[in-house]
């Protein structure tokens, strides 16, 4: 997997297919595997960038909490170290929070936004004290809490099923520390009603019907954002939809694609 130094520490990337650009981010705590469904049916017609997050996967952690505005950053110097102008940006859940912090960062790189079982609210009060718990959590007790606790959201069709396990070992990978950070960035994230309300261009706003995170009403809040944006509930998938319904969310994230 190639490497670029990114503000003193290493980003991993993948760098496959050919056509248009289109960048994934990936949700917490997963890494750039995530989309290997997308990439092995649609690489043929697309190039896609896929970086894993700081501490995820490949990619060095850093200090402080990984705040969404510092994975959009990391992506942008992504895509100049690539020589890439202009991009379609997408993400998953966490993927889709640093999505909307590149677009707030610099919208003119974002040549269509793609935003995937996630939500443009803040967390509340509340939510910002689980986030804060579950990082103790982690750095006290390891992957293992966070994981009985999240996978079985994540998941739809079951931590023994295929997609579980894969979900599984990707969280397994994950570090306490990684964890720890992203949660925290989280935390601390934006509002970002007002820079989807700005965004004139191509959006694409996907969900699982069964998504208990982010469920669909805040996919629709998305899309009620962005003049012409396209909503697209998928059926029989959690909060996973792109790895839980891969060839149903394939189809409808190359036809928003090969329409612009």
């Amino acid at each position: 997997m190639p490497t670029v130094t990114v503000n003193g520490r290493p980003l991993h990337y993948r760098d496959v297919g050919q056509g248009p650009v289109v960048v994934l981010l990936h949700a917490f705590p997963l890494n750039g595997e995530s989309f290997d469904a997308q990439v092995k049916a649609l690489s043929g017609r697309y190039r896609f960038i896929l970086p894993d997050t700081r501490g995820f996967g490949g990619s060095g952690l850093g200090e402080g909490p990984t705040l969404m505005s510092l994975i959009a950053q990391d992506t942008l110097a992504l895509l100049d170290a690539l020589d890439i102008d202009r991009a379609v940006v997408g993400g998953v859940s966490m993927g889709g929070y640093a999505a909307m912090a590149l677009l707030r960062e610099d919208a003119g790189r974002v040549a269509g936004l793609v935003l995937m079982d996630t939500q443009c609210t803040a967390d509340d009060d509340a939510g910002k004290a689980r986030r804060e718990a579950s990082a103790k959590e982690a750095l006290e007790k390891g992957v293992e809490p966070v994981i009985q606790a999240l996978l079985p959201k994540l998941v739809g069709s079951g931590a023994d099923s295929q997609v579980g396990r894969a979900v599984e070992a990707q969280m397994r990978a994950a570090s306490p520390q990684a964890i720890a950070a992203a949660q925290r960035g989280m935390a601390l994230r934006p509002d970002s009603k007002d820079i989807l309300a700005r965004y004139a261009g191509p959006a694409l706003m996907v969900v699982g019907e069964n998504d208990a995170i982010t469920p669909p009403e805040k996919a629709k809040q998305m899309a009620d954002l962005v003049t012409g944006a396209r909503l697209e509930v998928i059926p029989g998938a959690a909060h996973l939809a792109n790895q839980e319904q891969p060839e149903r969310v394939n189809a409808v994230l190359d036809a928003f694609l090969a329409s612009l």
